[in-house]
């Protein structure tokens, strides 16, 4: 039996077309001649997921989402997906969708669980989204966009109250202060200057005093040294001494024991002693006045030649 050209042409089509559709799937993560379950789950919001995204265990692809509608009260989102019938996990098993890559969109990942009902078609399992990176990003930016939006509200305020502060005769006064520090900067600069040509100048005459310095500074600590080696102890032991000997003596004389009290205390001695010393005193001016009253005869027994005869 021949076929014509057309009959050719049209079986090579359909085969071709056949081809690609099976490896069209095949790419996507299903095959045509597996039996696939379909499953649903009820989510708020689907954060960008299309139908034809992959659904995975693992990051590895089992199925597919066929579907995306609203549920019976139109208040959720209701999601419909394939996995392949030879896998068996429980019912109570997690539909989360998460972001697999920053282009790769939206996806489903089973969060599988084996304690419980296994899954049948048309169950309804639990659901999840887990945060991408771009709602992490804007998690942690917005913290972040908050106190630089308070930042700059405060530093407006600030410059707001500075140019309030700051008027004309507030500015003229801030000018002639800042004048004045210059001045007093220049001023400083100069004394540093006439310093350092003080000190060069005298640089010698320093360096002698501060060897004096030195000089001193030694043999003060070789008096230390040897006044440190002193034996204060016996030194203030015999000053202790003596000042009862002293005492003992003052004592003595007090009482008017020995010759030394008698004299001190004693009126009558003391009386004598003056009459004594009255009649020594009479008598050295008689002496004086008649030598030869009691000078008239020499040493060697002969008559002083310089005596008057009578």
């Amino acid at each position: 039996m021949k076929f014509s050209r057309e009959i050719k042409t049209a079986i090579l089509i359909i085969v071709c077309l056949g081809t690609f559709v099976f490896g069209f799937n095949y790419l996507k993560g299903t095959s045509l001649f597996d039996n696939q379950i379909e499953l649903h789950a009820i989510y708020n919001d689907v954060e960008g997921l299309i139908p034809g995204a992959k659904v995975t265990i693992n990051g590895y692809s089992i199925g597919k989402v066929t579907g995306i509608n609203f549920d019976e009260t139109y208040d959720k989102i209701k999601v419909s997906f394939t996995v392949r019938e030879d896998l068996t996990f429980s019912s109570q098993s997690i539909a989360q969708i998460y972001e697999p890559g920053l282009i790769a969109g939206k996806a489903i990942a089973l969060l599988t669980k084996y304690d419980g009902d296994p899954i049948k078609k048309g169950d309804i399992l639990p659901s999840d989204v887990k945060p991408g990176l771009t709602e992490l990003v804007n998690q942690q930016i917005a913290p972040l966009q908050d106190k630089i939006e308070g930042l700059l509200s405060s530093a407006d305020s600030l410059f707001a109250g500075v140019s309030n502060v700051l008027n004309y005769e507030s500015q003229n006064n801030l000018k002639l202060a800042l004048k004045g520090m210059t001045e007093s900067v220049e001023n400083i600069n100069s004394l540093s200057r006439s310093m350092s040509i003080l000190i060069n100048s005298n640089e010698r005459s320093l360096s002698s005093t501060f060897g004096n310095i030195e000089i001193t500074s030694k043999n003060l600590v070789k008096l230390t040294d040897s006044l440190s080696k002193l034996e204060f102890g016996t030194t203030f032991e015999n000053i202790e001494s003596a000042s009862g000997n002293l005492k003992n003596i003052l004592s003595t004389l007090e009482k008017g024991d020995g010759t030394a009290g008698k004299l001190i205390n004693d009126d009558q001695l003391y009386t004598e002693l003056l009459k004594s010393s009255e009649a020594l005193e009479a008598l050295l001016t008689d002496l004086k006045e008649y030598p030869k009253k009691y000078v008239h005869f020499s040493i060697f027994g002969k008559k002083d030649k310089s005596t008057p005869k009578k």
